[in-house]
């Protein structure tokens, strides 16, 4: 007889797919009603963000409790479970796309953005493909809702329906298919073999079951399979979605793609792998200097983007390595450190975003040096983009200090010294791509008339100042969340 509590968290995770999808198909019913579909937009983020609260409330008694749905190959279920890391990502996805929803209705109405209804469909039946990722318990599972959040934002990108947009979209399709079969379903299939199980569990299950060179060569396929976390090289798809409108970059970098591609690497990397195998035996050496060389190049390209989004897309190329680079670097130090990351990037790079497309919509300027002045003209947005670019690059009193803390200690604690230089010096590459933009905004003589242009309407700025708030009250807060982590089972 099934208990009350997992009762509760059954119908809570099945709610956390189920409502983005109804959510999706009322938007279908109401779609030539276009204040409605806003409405049931925002309505079904705010039920989501309450579905997710209500499984933080069950408490740690139901982490790991598995809930399986049905039998699909053999004896493999699609199945669920909450954990650490999962939780944190839920509250981060939903958390944030309630805010974006906010920000997309401003956005899409002030460029008089066409095709709605498909687009907030997509959007809802990402985030139903998001919460499954976040609460899967085996890889089976995992890889299912995977390729979902794939096809569901593939629309997304292509929304403009430009020759520019149709070729980014079936360059993001086209990378991310390929690395997921030809990389990622292998190691599952293979994994399923050795093991016999696909389960996620605590301390990992390929101990003892393959020598070390496989296990290396396992490693980066599970690594290189999640093209999502966008090692170098199968990134190319990330820069090539900037064509999409900005709500999407917002869901792409922060909410959900991305994310959900370090979550991924995290998740595999604790309860498939676990981190003392793959200290003892070096099967994560490739990957770390994969990681390493993909954080340094993607800020030095960055560099060189004259392109405000473009720009924005490498530095999250070399935050999200950041992310594998502690998962790969196999301390509890390192893995708390890329945890961390997951939120502290999320809020800084959706501001960053925010305010790109803030500029967009009030100037139609997307060049960074076409920027000089702005600040003094756009002062909430560009000072929003000022706070998230400090907590970007690691500096106190902002969130993304924190994070980079320890995977700077995390390094050193792996006596990977080389390693940790390489976090300093990306740090510096951080503030020579990302500051010069916020001083050049304010310092600058402004080179448009100050009334020909005004900040972006409030549903646009807005979200931007609260996510920027985020990043200093993370800051503050970010002790909670580092003890809610040290229930993370890593051995």
């Amino acid at each position: 007889m099934i208990s009350e509590a997992n009762h509760d968290l059954q119908m809570a995770i099945y709610a956390s797919m189920l409502v983005p999808i109804a959510g999706a198909l009322l938007i279908f019913l109401c779609a030539r009603f276009r204040g409605l579909i806003e409405l049931v937009f925002v309505g079904t983020a705010l039920c989501l963000l309450g579905v997710t609260i209500s499984i933080v409330n069950l408490g740690a008694d139901i982490f790991h409790q598995s809930i399986s749905l049905i039998n699909i190959i053999g004896s493999i279920p699609i199945a669920f479970h909450v954990e650490p890391l999962g939780i944190l990502f839920a509250c981060v996805a939903s958390g944030l796309w309630l805010i974006t929803t906010i920000y997309a209705i401003g956005y899409m109405n002030a460029n008089k953005e066409k095709h709605l209804a498909r687009f907030y469909m997509c959007f809802c039946l990402a985030m139903a493909a998001v919460m499954g990722i976040a609460y899967s318990a085996n890889l089976l599972t995992l890889f299912i809702f995977y390729e979902i959040l794939t096809l569901s934002t593939y629309p997304l990108v292509a929304h403009k329906g430009t020759e520019s947009a149709k070729q980014g979209a079936r360059t993001y399709l086209g990378i991310l298919i390929s690395t997921s079969i030809g990389f990622l379903l292998i190691a599952i299939i293979w994994t399923w073999f050795s093991v016999g199980t696909l389960d996620f569990s605590v301390g990992g299950i390929v101990e003892d079951k393959l020598p070390n060179n496989l296990l290396m060569l396992l490693f980066a396929l599970y690594a290189f399979g999640i093209g999502k976390a966008a090692l170098m090289p199968f990134h190319r798809w990330l820069p090539s979605a900037m064509v999409a409108p900005t709500p999407v970059s917002a869901l792409l970098h922060a909410v959900a793609v991305v994310k959900a591609g370090v979550f991924c690497v995290l998740k595999i990397t604790v309860y498939i792998f676990g981190i003392d195998l793959l200290d003892t035996t070096g099967a994560n050496s490739p990957i770390i200097w994969v990681a390493t060389a993909t954080m340094l190049l993607a800020s030095l390209v960055a560099l060189q983007q004259n392109n405000l989004k473009a720009r924005l897309a490498y530095s999250t190329i070399s935050q999200l390595a950041y992310i594998v680079l502690g998962a790969a670097l196999a301390t509890s130090t390192s893995i708390m450190g890329s945890s961390l990351h997951l939120a502290t990037h999320a809020v800084g790079k959706i501001t960053l975003f925010f305010c790109a497309g803030a500029i967009y919509t009030a100037t139609k300027k997307t060049l960074v040096s076409e920027l000089n002045g702005l600040g003094r003209i756009m002062p909430f947005t560009f000072t929003a983009y000022t706070i998230a670019a400090i907590s970007i690059i690691g500096l106190p009193p902002l969130a993304g200090s924190w994070s980079k803390w320890f995977l700077v200690d995390g390094a050193i604690t792996a006596d990977r010294l080389i390693i940790a230089i390489a976090f300093l010096v990306s740090t510096l590459l951080n503030i020579m791509y990302l500051l010069p933009i916020a001083i050049n905004g304010f310092m600058s003589k402004p080179a448009y008339h100050s009334g020909t242009i005004q900040e972006a309407p409030f549903a646009i700025v807005m979200p931007s100042c609260i996510t920027a708030g985020l990043c200093l009250a993370l800051f503050f807060l970010l002790s909670y969340v580092y003890d809610f982590l040290l229930l993370l089972p890593l051995r």
